[in-house]
Order: structure tokens, then sequence, then C-alpha cells
């Protein structure tokens, strides 16, 4: 009987779910990050998700800055 070790040896790909995208765009609007998750992000997240959710997350960012500028202004 011999045991296969090829099967064993390759490294097994991690599927990031978009979520880590989002947190890792997140983390960088606050501008604190673990220099080791960073590092791992960037093996793991393609840029055109980053992209993607930066994009959407500075367009929430400044329709939520109107929104509170229209509601104090109106008062």
């Amino acid at each position: 009987m011999s045991l296969d070790t090829t099967a064993l040896d390759k490294p097994v790909a991690v599927k990031r779910p978009f979520w880590r995208s989002i947190v890792a765009v997140a983390w960088s609007f606050i501008g604190i990050r673990k220099n080791s998750e960073f590092q791992e992000d960037l093996a793991h997240i393609t840029p055109l998700h980053i992209l993607g959710v930066g994009l959407v997350g500075g367009l929430l960012f400044v329709i939520g800055l109107i929104v509170v500028v229209n509601l104090v202004v109106a008062k």
C-alpha cells in the first residue's frame, strides 16, 4: 500500500468572500490596519473588488454627509 502524497503537497487556495473586501476598505477609511492583515488581504483580494467597494463606500460617505448637512441646515 502506498500513500499518494502529491495531493497533500499542493496548497489549497482559500477563497475570500466579498465581505473581506468590504472590511479591508472600511479599515482603510478609518486608517487603522495591522500590517499582517494588510499582507493577507493583498494575497487574497482582487484589485477590482477593492476599487468597486471603495467607490461605493466613498459615494455612501458623500451622500451621508449631504444628508447630515441638510438635516442641520433645515433646523
